[in-house]
């Protein structure tokens, strides 16, 4: 993988926090999420909150931009509709919360737990490399590139080696993202817009892929074993032998291949 300036600046940001206590306990977010309503949020703005466990809790009327969250449990909680920009939340535990219409950029959320999580609609600009996405639930997520503010350079969304097998992208945004080596096992990507993926070495074996477009895709050693490509788009591609897989494909007669 290249690593960009950005995100290599990042990632020594992290190194290089100090590993401190965490600055509230669960007993004290309650207190304050308690207290909490829509005009007045409570407060954990650059809070650390490093190692808390916060499972089961409702922060839709929290606000959370810039906190240190950092092996924290968020498992099952509620964080729908929030801005986590500049948060900090690698190996976090987001099992089951609900993220749906959240955003999160700028952020290294590596080895995070994902699993079975609700981000429909959400727009993620961050790094989830290794992490666990696993029958989460991206339909109609905004994870791609937004070439018209591009101000540092390209920015766009990390998820080399994530495990999102069985998760839902049906009709998610994903251009240009970085997915190499990504679990797609019996995935939904129906009428996703892939288009400029790196998914070099990803396995989409009986992955749902009808109407998605992956024109200008990397795809070296992709596996598209059983995969339904009714509709797939594969522009800018004319020798379908290089797919892997391709033979055992579902529908594989109704893929689009530039003439």
């Amino acid at each position: 993988m290249k690593i960009t300036p950005y995100w290599l600046g990042l990632a020594l940001a992290i190194i290089a926090l100090p590993a401190t206590a965490a600055d509230l306990s669960r007993t004290e977010v309650e207190q304050r999420l308690a207290k909490a309503d829509p005009q007045h949020p409570a407060d954990l703005r650059r809070k650390d909150l490093t190692g808390v466990d916060l499972s089961n809790l409702n922060f839709t009327h929290a606000d959370l931009w810039g906190a240190d969250l950092r092996r924290a449990n968020f498992s099952n909680s509620d964080l729908s509709g929030l801005n986590l920009d500049l948060s900090v939340m690698s190996k976090i535990n987001l099992s089951g919360a609900n993220l749906a219409n959240t955003s999160i950029f700028g952020v290294h959320i590596g080895g995070a737990d994902l699993s079975h999580a609700n981000l429909s609609g959400s727009r993620f600009i961050a790094n989830l490399d290794r992490s666990n996405l696993s029958y989460a639930n991206l339909s109609h997520a905004n994870w791609g590139v937004d070439m018209q503010n591009q101000p540092m350079g390209l920015m766009r969304v990390s998820l080399n080696n994530v495990n999102l097998t069985g998760a839902n992208l049906s009709h998610a945004n994903l251009n240009r993202a970085l997915m190499r080596y990504a679990n797609l096992q019996g995935a939904t990507l129906s009428n996703a817009n892939l288009s400029g993926v790196d998914l070099s070495g990803a396995d989409l074996s009986n992955a749902n892929l009808t109407g998605a477009d992956l024109s200008s895709c990397l795809l070296e050693d992709t596996n598209f074993s059983d995969a339904d490509l009714a509709g797939t788009h594969f522009s800018d591609m004319t020798d379908k032998n290089r797919l892997k897989g391709f033979s055992t494909s579902k529908h594989a007669d109704a893929a689009i291949f530039k003439d």
